[in-house]
This record gives C-alpha cells, sequence and structure tokens, in this order.
C-alpha cells in the first residue's frame, strides 16, 4: 500500500526553468498535488543567486552540475566546462538574465503542431511581467505583463552607448525592442533583462514566495535515479520516480497521472537511458534493460559557441572595471547592492546586442558559394529573415572563469563576443554509469563541422572591425587585452581559425537531446505534445525538446516550454472531461 505522502497527481523532476513553471501551472487547480524534485538546494539563501552580478560564484562548487567535455578535436583537444544551476530555479539564476527570443521562423522551421513562431511567442509573453523604462522604445505587443517574471531594460555603461554607434555606423540600425519582436535579423538594439529592482528574477519565483502554493511539495537535495513503470499487456506507463537523496537514500515517489521530466538537455536524457529507454547498444553498455527502443536519446545535442575578443581602453569612465577591479572598489560595490540593490552587482555586465546576416560577407567563399542549399535557404539552412549570427559585448573584463587576467591596475578592458547561429555540428550525451550519482558524458562535438569554423570565424572578423572601424569606438581603443594578444590587428579570416579553435566556448545553450518529432522520424524522442515516443503517463519540459536550436538564448523558449506542457496537461483534463484517471 503506497502513502499519501509518497503519492502525487504529478512529479516534476527538475526544478529549474522550465520545472518550476510546469510545477506552478499544474498548481494552479487546486484539487490536485504535485511534487517538485530538485537535486540541488533550494535557493533562499543563494545570495550569488539574487545578487546578479554574483553569477560566477555559484560555479565550481556544489551549486554546479560540473559538467566537462571529453577533449573535443575541433578545438585543439580541449576540454570545455559546462557549468548548470544545480539549485532550486537552476540556469535561470546563475545565467546571463537575458530575454532573446530568437526569430518566429526559428520555430516556423519546427514544423511541428502548435509550435510555430506566432504560438509560441505568446507562451514567452506568458511567463513575463515586463517593467518599462522611459528611454526605451518598447514594443508593447511584445511582452507580457501578468507573469512571475519581472524583466527590464538594462541601463547601458558608456562602452555600450559607444558600441551601439559603432554598429549602426557599420551597418547594423538600431531596433530598440528587436529581440523581443522577433522579426529583425540584423541590425542592433537592446535586451530586456530577468532582473527587477536589483534583484535576480527566475523559474523558483513561480513556486516560492508570493506564488507559494500548498499543493506543492518541493523536494530538494533530491537526485532522480530513474522513472518506474507498469505494464498492462503491451501498455507501458510510468507510474513512479526513484530518487536518491544527498545522504545516500533511497525513495520511490509514486505519480496517479503524470511524470514530467524537466532535468535539462543533459539530465533529462540521462534520466531515460537510467529508465530503459535510449538506444540499445548504449543501454546494453551499462546493464540496462532495453523498455523501449529510442535511437534518438541523447543525440542531436546543439549548442551555440561563442568567441570572446578582449579590448583595452586608456580612457577612464568608460567601462565598469573600476567597480569590482581597482583598489578596494569591490567592497564599496557589494555594499551598495546589500543596502541600496543597486550598482554594477545590481545587473549582469553584458552591455549592446545585435543579430546579422552574413550572406554579403561569406558570398565569395567557395565553401559558401559551393554548399548545398534548399530553396530560399542558406547553407546554414536559414531564410533571410533569421540571422546567422549575433554579436554582444560586456561593460568589462570577465566571463568564463578562464578570463581572469583582471585589468586591476587602473586599467580598463571590454569586449566584443560573436556567437554562431544554427551550428551544423552535433554531438551526444551518453552514461558514464548507471549511477544516478555520476554525471553522463556531454560530448558537444564543437567546430566538427567546416561550414562552423567559416561562419563563426568571420563573425570575429565582423565583430572586431566592429569596434576597430566603428564610429564609436575607433579612436578609443589601446589593443588587445591582454596586452600579449594581437586579434584587434588581425584584417583576414584566415587568421581568425586558430584563434577560434583556442578561444570558443560554449554559450550555455545546450538543446535536443529529447528532441521532438513526426511519427514518421525515427528519432523523434517526443511528440508534439512533449510525450515520450512509446509510453505513457511521460513528457519532458525543458530545452532537450528542440529539434533545432534557435537563433538566439534559451532562457525564454525555456520558460515558453514550461508554459506549453503545463497547457498540454491542462488538455489532456478537458479532453476527459476534468475526470482525473487515477492509477
Amino acid at each position: 500500500m503506497v502513502s499519501e505522502k509518497e503519492s502525487y497527481d504529478y512529479i516534476v523532476c527538475g526544478g529549474g526553468t522550465a520545472g518550476c513553471v510546469v510545477a506552478a501551472r499544474l498548481a494552479e487547480n487546486p484539487e490536485i498535488s504535485i511534487l517538485l524534485l530538485e537535486a540541488g538546494q533550494h535557493n533562499k539563501d543563494l545570495e550569488n543567486v539574487h545578487m546578479t552580478g554574483g553569477w560566477s560564484n555559484n560555479f565550481d562548487s556544489e551549486t554546479d552540475w560540473n559538467f566537462v567535455t571529453p577533449p573535443m578535436a575541433s578545438v585543439d583537444n580541449r576540454q570545455v566546462k559546462l557549468s548548470r544551476g544545480r539549485f532550486l530555479g537552476g540556469c535561470s539564476g546563475c545565467n546571463g538574465t537575458l530575454c532573446i527570443r530568437g526569430c518566429k521562423q526559428d520555430y516556423d522551421d519546427w514544423g511541428l503542431d502548435g509550435w510555430s513562431g506566432e504560438d509560441f511567442f505568446k507562451y514567452m509573453r506568458k511567463a513575463e511581467t515586463f517593467h518599462p523604462k522611459s528611454w526605451f522604445k518598447a514594443d508593447k505587443e511584445s511582452h507580457g505583463y501578468s507573469g512571475p517574471l519581472h524583466t527590464e531594460p538594462h541601463d547601458l555603461a558608456p562602452i555600450s552607448q559607444l558600441l551601439i554607434d559603432s554598429f549602426i555606423s557599420q551597418g547594423l540600425p538600431l531596433h530598440h525592442d528587436m529581440f523581443s519582436t522577433g522579426d529583425v535579423p540584423h541590425g542592433c538594439g537592446h535586451v530586456p533583462r530577468t532582473v527587477y529592482k536589483g534583484t535576480r528574477t527566475t523559474g523558483a519565483d513561480f513556486v516560492t514566495n508570493k506564488n507559494q502554493r500548498g499543493n506543492i511539495t518541493i523536494m530538494t537535495d533530491t537526485t532522480v535515479d530513474k522513472i518506474v513503470f507498469s505494464k498492462d499487456g503491451a501498455q507501458i506507463r510510468a507510474t513512479g520516480v526513484a530518487t536518491k537523496t544527498s545522504n545516500g537514500t533511497l525513495k520511490t515517489f509514486h505519480a496517479r497521472r503524470e511524470i514530467v521530466i524537466s532535468s535539462g538537455s543533459y539530465c533529462s536524457p540521462a534520466v531515460l537511458l537510467r529508465s530503459g529507454i535510449g538506444p540499445k547498444d548504449e543501454l546494453a553498455k551499462h546493464s540496462i534493460p532495453c523498455l523501449v527502443s529510442s535511437p534518438g536519446v541523447g543525440r542531436n545535442l546543439m549548442d551555440h559557441l561563442i568567441v570572446f575578443m578582449f579590448y583595452e581602453t586608456e580612457k577612464p569612465g568608460l567601462t565598469n572595471d573600476h567597480h569590482v577591479y581597482h583598489g578596494d572598489n569591490f567592497d564599496k560595490t557589494y555594499l551598495e547592492w546589500k543596502e541600496k540593490k543597486s550598482g554594477f552587482l545590481s545587473t549582469f555586465p553584458f552591455g549592446s546586442f545585435a543579430f546579422a546576416r552574413m550572406d554579403e560577407r561569406l558570398a565569395n567563399e567557395p565553401m559558401w558559394k559551393n554548399a548545398p542549399r534548399l530553396p530560399g535557404r542558406d547553407p546554414m539552412g536559414l531564410t533571410p529573415s533569421q540571422p546567422n549570427v549575433e554579436f554582444f559585448t560586456t561593460e568589462c573584463y570577465g566571463g568564463p572563469k578562464q578570463y581572469d587576467q583582471f585589468p586591476n591596475d587602473q586599467k580598463h578592458a571590454f569586449s566584443m563576443i560573436a556567437e554562431l547561429f544554427a551550428p551544423k555540428s552535433r554531438g551526444s550525451v551518453t552514461l558514464n554509469s548507471a549511477d544516478p550519482m555520476d554525471n553522463p558524458i556531454v560530448d558537444c562535438n564543437y567546430l566538427s563541422d567546416p561550414m562552423d569554423m567559416l561562419v563563426l570565424s568571420e563573425a570575429c572578423r565582423f565583430g572586431n572591425e566592429i569596434v576597430m572601424n566603428g564610429a564609436g569606438t575607433k579612436d578609443i581603443v589601446k589593443g588587445s587585452w591582454p596586452p600579449n594578444l594581437t586579434h584587434h590587428a588581425f584584417t583576414k579570416r584566415e587568421e581568425w581559425i586558430p584563434y577560434v579553435r583556442e578561444h570558443a566556448t560554449t554559450c550555455y545553450h545546450a538543446a535536443g537531446t529529447c528532441a521532438m518529432g513526426k511519427k514518421e522520424n525515427p528519432m523523434a524522442v517526443l511528440d508534439e505534445k512533449l510525450q515520450v515516443r512509446g509510453v505513457m503517463g511521460l513528457r519532458i519540459a525543458d530545452c532537450s525538446v528542440m529539434p533545432a536550436l534557435h537563433g538566439g538564448h534559451t532562457q525564454m523558449p525555456a520558460y515558453g516550454i514550461g508554459e506549453k506542457c503545463a497547457d498540454l496537461i491542462k488538455d489532456t483534463w478537458r479532453m476527459a472531461g476534468n475526470v482525473y484517471p487515477r492509477i
């Protein structure tokens, strides 16, 4: 006999960005019970979550999943650290706070019922409460005003305004709210952030504080091992979740209706694999009986690669380095946030942004010119309404932890970052063992397709031209930072290739490892209703469901996927006449 405390109507496996949304929206029906399982700790006492500028202190510790790739041949056999938030709220508590939705065509290209750009943008709006600022020319129709996720525009540091001027002068016209409208593939603008009144807002806000509901049980420090199934003839149904707590206790919880896996693009496929759903040969390596042969599980891993290009300027007051790297200013900056929730640590140090099409710049490149392409599309598979790359800037020196040569002696630095969209390279997620406490093997396989290197190296060349020749910045650059780098002097695309191999790193936009697809697609792990093919009562809701990675950042789509999943489950209630089938 299952005790009531071990049995719930719905179990959500993963308290990250999307999982919190699913749990919160299901809990709007007070008659049902939800268990939300999170491997990490609660976020309520994690100051470096709420203090936006403390983001990097969440990494390389117990609040990070600490994934590291194996050596990857096309990036000089480097291993790349793939930090992911391991606490309630997940990556929404340590990401760049950016609300970059992509273009509507990105989602139209999925070709799945209910997932068009128009449909999906509505779900991203649903999550949001947008707070305008007087200087920001918002497209009001593109924002939501009643969701738990509070967003606002970012007030630029002087260096970022100069970089806006440089973008414009180099052919990228200004559209203030282009990253919300989803219809500008070539231009620059401002990006709303998941920050409000000096504090980061996260997925955890959907299920805590004023949004906390009595019918959600949040269980932290509890890792999902695998899904438990029951069989009735040929029908297989998900009925429970086997877990392991941080102190080693094993416990199984039972779901009366459905289970939703929201463990992210690395852990969601791992949960399926440990549960016996995946490629037969992969399961056999770990002596896991194959319940459902699903060759797409853990395949199709996509990520956006980025390359940082740092520059030094001798002009004080343009960048924000002095707030944190010069003298004892960090202590003053920290005190300002503690007392007033303002200043450098109240926001994320990204500045201005741009999308760019690369057709004209690559038109004479033999690889680009001779590449096969579909009608109306470029060699990356994109239409003229979709950007090939993104540029964004930092208002000081900093980034992933390898960037540790801080300008702490009255020097000043900023960066231009080039980001590759529509990568053709694909990676994989496989098990290292059947132990749920053992991270899976994540091989991103970066730049394995030469077309990715072609576009990204040209993007770096263009980004450098924007800084070095642009109207706002051409007269303020002293050279590259640190001074031993010389990339500011590169003029040919080929010069950028070694630099890209050495410096390309993740933008933390993993997707695709449990992809949706049509019934005839053998690699489709899910149907268009996020249901795992071959079993009943099991869905997935996170960015692993994306068949193709959109040209944007993954935070807002993660919220949209959570919102969409909850509505799909509610549709199941309605189709059943509000009679909830119980097991």
